[in-house]
């Protein structure tokens, strides 16, 4: 070390007049010593105050320039030494080497920027201040074409700076250290989970945590800054020249990663090739960590429609249902893994109208039966994928119809019967959205029924996850819609009418309230029975229903008003005191007194008026609260039917006054 402190103190005062071979020597000591310990020597080098001085040294005349580039590139392997490169003012003259000719000069200046830009948003800001993306772009599209080892390691290093560049949080990606000729790669598989960056011909791996809201702003301005470059085509034809390149298509891959989350990318990528090219590549791939790669890629993209059209049309269910049948048997890590995530993207492919349809192929698809297997199997990822894909399948009448007409309710009934008991919830959740579905049609409602879908979707009423009952309580609601018969025995169910007002309760979970009030509603306006009546007013239900015509949502305003309007047509002695205690009068004149509510919600209202005042308790209510006053305004309202409800509520309240 001692040959190293002289190196130091000679390039610190000796820069401006030593000759060329002074020079070579002493930076020829600081690369040998950097390669002996790397870490200790940044440090002696950060301490000598020598930073400072590269940037002297970073011109494209001097023949020092590409070792210069290379001690950066090396020191800013280490963290603490990415803000003092920045400080050192070393990013504006190393952009400008960007601009030279000499090939050595513009690898290792990308390799310094690349890893100063490594985890560092003060980097990454310096360099875009410098305009250094820019020309960067410019390389790699000038450069795209060229297959020569030398423009494809230059251009293996310039993907690189670019993705370190346009890092952000919240990503899965393996990180990736690429060797200069000689050296070692290093070997370890370390994942890292925050970040998709590239230490650039570095061996060391760690892990960072993430930062705040800001820099995830800056990551994302500089994400869009990239695609509005026109980067993205410029990758993907890459991609696609350089596929026999293991270490470029990696780069590549990590770039997708990168910049797929964004919209706009999506949007680009969509307008190229990328589909084909990354199932081709997927379908080269035997190892593991490859394919990862890939689906990493794979399932931002396939959020976008349009991909997800593209990603059938290339062939890639055939590759995601190979995966399946060879890892569905095996307890390995890696094939449970790559099971899950290939059925996952299959049901991820399903949420696109087109590509489920050419998928479905009228119910007779080798895919759409592919999938019905899944739903037996004896592994939960599969019968959960099965359970989803069925779900999704079912997202229009004639799929629906087809579907029950060919048996898959009671598959679905058997797959929840061995869920039943300590069952796996994503699975049950799964199979009642597809049983949920599939009641849609008016015509699978009977069937369904017949098939003893309710009695199978009652045997979760015990069930206390939140995403079980939602479902649960769907299901029901579609199957009674229009079937008296069902909605009828359903609604003398106490058990069930219990549990549902138990639900109404459930303030934590604003869906199950919802649902539970909505089919509490649903069992009376369906079965129009004085029994279901009862049930529900026995049970306690009635004060959640008027508070259900509070609700900000009008359909549920108004299936709550239908449902009370027929309690006090057909059971009013019954549940008088339960409206009374409810205040439903006081709420009554509320709705009819905004100007807001919509003209259902006002001529609904005036129904229920008119009934209520067959009691005497409520009809006192209600002339005691200046009723006439409100609905006479109304009699003017622009809609005409409850211009003339109001004329007839009207009436009737004088009359009874």
């Amino acid at each position: 070390m001692d040959n190293l402190s002289d190196a130091l103190k000679k390039l610190k005062i000796t820069t401006t007049d030593s000759t060329a071979d002074s020079l070579e020597g002493c930076l020829d000591c600081l690369l040998q010593a950097l390669a002996q310990n790397n870490m200790e020597t940044s440090e002696k080098i950060q301490k000598s105050g020598v930073l400072q001085v590269f940037g002297s040294l970073l011109t494209p005349q001097s023949s020092c320039t590409a070792k210069v580039a290379n001690i950066i590139a090396e020191v800013a392997r280490n963290e603490f030494m990415r803000n003092p490169c920045v400080d050192a003012g070393l990013i504006p003259p190393l952009v400008q080497l960007l601009n030279c000719k000499d090939q050595e000069v513009l690898l290792q200046t990308g390799r310094a920027l690349g890893n100063i830009c490594y985890d560092s948003h003060e980097g990454r800001n310096a360099v875009d201040h410098a305009g250094g993306a820019h020309i960067v772009v410019d390389h790699i599209r000038s450069l795209c074409s060229k297959t020569d080892p030398a423009s494809e390691k230059l251009l293996t290093v310039f993907c690189g700076m670019l993705m370190n560049y346009s890092n952000e949080n919240g990503k899965q990606h393996q990180k990736f250290a690429l060797c200069l000729p000689g050296e070692q790669p290093d070997q370890r598989k370390d994942k890292i989970k925050l970040k998709s960056t590239i230490l650039l011909f570095g061996a060391s791996m760690c892990v960072t945590e993430g930062h705040g809201a800001i820099e995830i702003q800056v990551f994302d301005t500089l994400q869009s800054q990239l695609i509005n470059m026109g980067v993205i085509p410029t990758l993907v034809k890459l991609l696609g020249i350089h596929c026999q390149n293991a270490a470029l298509t990696e780069m590549c891959l990590v770039a997708f990663g990168n910049l797929a989350e964004l919209e706009s990318s999506k949007e680009q990528f969509a307008y190229t090739n990328i589909a084909e090219e990354l199932v081709k590549l997927f379908k080269k791939q035997i190892e593991h960590d490859k394919r990862e790669m890939i689906f990493e890629v794979l399932a931002p993209l396939a959020e976008n429609d349009v991909i997800k059209l593209q990603l059938v049309e290339a062939g890639l269910v055939e590759c995601l249902l190979e995966i399946v049948q060879k890892t569905v048997d095996s307890d390995k890590e890696d094939d449970v893994a790559e099971l899950k995530t290939a059925s996952d993207l299959m049901v991820l492919l399903l949420l696109g109208d087109e590509s489920m349809q050419k998928l479905f192929e009228g119910g007779k698809g080798s895919v759409f039966q592919r999938v019905l297997s899944w739903i037996p199997s004896n592994s939960h990822q599969l019968q959960l994928a099965g359970a989803l894909a069925i779900a999704n399948f079912a997202r229009n009448d004639g799929n629906c119809i087809h579907m029950v007409d060919n048996g898959i309710v009671q598959k679905l009934m058997d797959l929840l019967d061995r869920h039943v008991e300590d069952g796996n919830v994503t699975v049950q959740h799964a199979a009642l959205s597809a049983l949920r579905n599939l009641a849609i049609p008016v015509v699978n409602k009977a069937k369904m029924l017949s098939a003893g879908v309710a009695e199978a979707v009652l045997k979760f009423l015990r069930s206390e996850m939140p995403p079980v009952q939602f479902k649960l309580l769907g299901t029901l609601r579609m199957l009674i819609d229009a079937q008296a018969e069902a909605a009828e025995q359903l609604g003398k169910n106490v058990k069930l009418v219990e549990r549902l007002v138990e639900w109404c309760e459930a303030k934590d979970h604003a869906g199950v309230m919802g649902e539970s009030n909505r089919l509490l509603s649903a069992l009376i306006r369906h079965s129009k029975s004085k029994d279901v009546i009862r049930t529900i007013v026995q049970s306690g239900g009635i004060k959640h229903l008027v508070t259900m015509a509070t609700s900000e949502h009008v359909i549920m305003q108004n299936e709550a008003l239908v449902a009370l309007a027929l309690i006090a047509a057909l059971e009013l002695v019954t549940a008088e005191k339960d409206l009374e205690n409810a205040q439903l009068v006081q709420i009554l004149h509320r709705l009819l007194s905004d100007d807001r509510s919509a003209p259902e919600i006002k001529y609904n209202s005036m129904v229920l008026i008119c009934a209520l005042i067959g009691s005497e308790p409520l009809q006192k209510e209600v002339q005691s609260m200046a009723f006439l006053e409100v609905i006479s305004k109304l009699r003017s309202h622009e809609n005409k039917t409850v211009a003339q409800q109001a004329s007839l509520t009207e009436q009737r309240l004088a009359v009874e006054s």
